[in-house]
C-alpha cells in the first residue's frame, strides 16, 4: 500500500504525537508498505527519508481557528499534494492543527481512503472552537474511518453523540524492540545518583501542562527517604523550563532529595524508564498518554492524574493508581498535592504492591499494547478499507 500520514510535527521534533506517527510509519515500512509523512518544515531536518519513511515538509503552521502562518502558495501546494497524489490511504493525525485542518476543507476532493485520528479534541469546550466543532460533525462523516485511542473520552463521546458510525478503537503502545533491549546507559552513574536512591521519573515536554510543578510539589511534600526526582523534558515553553530549573536549583540547595531537570535523547530516555522505581504523571491535559504504555513496558508502576483515558489505562493494566484529581474551569486536571503525596508515600513503602503492579502492567503491555501488535491493527484497518 501507498500510505500518507499527516502530522503537525515530526522527528527530530520530539513529543507524544511525533513518536506515535514515527513508530507506526517506520513499522509499516518494515511490513513492506510505502509510507510518506507530511509535516512542518524544520531547519534541523536535513533529510527526505528517515528509516525508509519519505518526509515531505511544508512551511505552514497554525490552525483553522487561530489562523495559518504560511504563504498562500504553500497552503495550496499542500492541498494539491493531498488531492493529486496517488496514495491508497491518507491518515490525518490530530485535530486543531494545520495538517488536518487544511485537509478537512477538501476531503471530498481526495481520492484516497481517508482516516482520521482526532487524539482528544482538546479545544472542544473552548468558545472560540464552537463553530469548528459544529462543522466537525460533517467532516467526520466524510472520513472512511475515525480511529480513537480510548473507548471513553471527549472525542469518541462527541462522535457517538453525533451518530458517527465509522469508528474504531486502536490504543497507543510501546515498542518491544526498545523496551526489551538491554539498558544502554547507567542513569545513576550518568547523573551521580546514589545506588540506594529511589528514582521517581516524569517524562513530558516543557509545555506548562504536563504537571511538572505539581510533580515537584508532590515529591517535596512526600519527602521520601533517599530519593531523586528526574523530569525528562524537551523545551516547548521557555517559561516552564526556567520555572522547573529554578525550583530544582532551590530544592537542591537545601534538600538531600535531589530534583533533576534533563533533556535526553531517545535511548537515554528509555534507559531512564528502565531504571526508574516509579513513574509520576500529574498532567493537566491528555488524550491517551503514550508515556504510561512506556512505563508498563519498562516495568515501572505509575501514578497519574485522572486525565484523558488514564482511568481506562489503569483498568486495562492494573499497573497504576489515580492521583486525587480535581478539574478546573478549563476542564484541566489538577492533582491534589497533599493527598497525592500520601499516595506516593504509600507506594514507596510497599515494594510488594509495586512488584504486583509491575508484573500486571508488563503482562498487559506484552499481550495487547506493543507497537508491533498495534501497527498490525492499523495495517489490517487500511487493508479492510481498500478491500471494501
Amino acid at each position: 500500500m501507498k500510505i500518507l500520514h499527516t502530522v503537525e510535527q515530526y522527528y527530530p521534533s520530539i513529543g507524544g504525537m511525533q513518536e506515535v506517527v514515527k513508530q507506526l510509519s517506520e513499522r509499516l515500512v518494515k511490513l513492506g508498505h510505502e509510507v510518506t509523512v507530511a509535516t512542518s518544515c524544520r531547519v534541523d531536518r536535513k533529510y527526505y527519508n528517515l528509516n525508509g519513511v519519505q518526509v515531505k515538509s511544508f512551511k505552514i503552521s497554525g490552525n483553522a481557528v487561530r489562523g495559518y502562518e504560511g504563504k498562500v502558495n504553500e497552503i495550496k501546494r499542500y492541498q494539491n499534494f493531498l488531492i493529486n497524489s496517488d496514495f491508497d490511504i491518507i491518515t490525518n493525525f490530530a485535530a486543531q492543527q494545520w495538517a488536518t485542518d487544511l485537509a478537512l476543507k477538501i476531503l471530498k476532493k481526495i481520492k484516497a481512503k481517508k482516516v482520521f485520528v482526532p487524539t482528544g479534541f482538546s479545544g472542544l469546550y473552548y468558545p472560540c472552537y464552537k463553530e469548528y466543532f459544529v462543522k466537525m460533525i460533517d467532516w467526520m462523516k466524510q472520513y472512511d474511518m475515525n480511529v480513537f485511542l480510548s473507548s471513553n473520552y471527549r472525542d469518541i463521546n462527541f462522535a457517538r453523540d453525533h451518530n458517527i458510525s465509522k469508528l474504531v478503537i486502536i490504543p497507543n503502545g510501546a515498542g518491544a524492540d526498545e523496551f526489551l533491549s538491554k539498558i544502554d546507559f547507567d542513569i545513576r552513574k550518568l547523573f551521580n545518583i546514589k545506588l540506594n536512591d529511589f528514582i521517581v521519573l516524569l517524562v513530558g515536554s516543557h509545555t506548562g501542562k504536563k504537571g511538572h510543578k505539581e510533580a515537584i510539589k508532590i515529591f517535596q511534600v512526600a519527602n521520601l527517604k533517599n530519593s531523586t526526582l528526574i523530569i525528562v523534558a524537551n523545551i516547548y515553553s521557555i517559561n516552564c523550563y526556567l520555572s522547573c530549573k529554578l525550583k530544582s536549583f532551590i530544592n537542591n540547595l537545601f534538600n538531600k532529595n535531589k530534583i533533576l531537570i534533563k533533556t535526553l535523547d531517545r535511548r537515554k530516555t528509555v534507559s531512564a524508564y528502565q531504571q526508574a522505581d516509579l513513574f509520576l504523571f500529574p498532567s493537566n491535559i491528555e488524550c491517551s498518554p503514550l508515556v504510561l504504555f512506556e512505563a508498563m513496558a519498562s516495568k515501572t508502576p505509575f501514578l497519574t492524574t485522572e486525565v484523558g483515558n488514564t482511568k481506562e489505562i489503569i483498568e486495562w493494566s492494573n499497573s497504576g493508581m489515580l492521583l486525587p484529581t480535581k478539574k478546573n474551569k478549563k476542564s484541566y486536571s489538577c492533582a491534589q498535592i497533599d493527598e497525592s503525596a500520601d499516595l506516593l508515600r504509600k507506594l514507596y513503602n510497599s515494594k510488594v504492591l509495586r512488584e504486583k503492579m509491575i508484573q500486571n502492567g508488563f503482562n498487559a503491555w506484552n499481550n495487547k499494547f506493543t507497537w508491533e501488535k498495534i501497527t498490525k491493527n492499523y495495517e489490517n484497518l487500511y487493508k479492510s478499507l481498500l478491500w471494501s
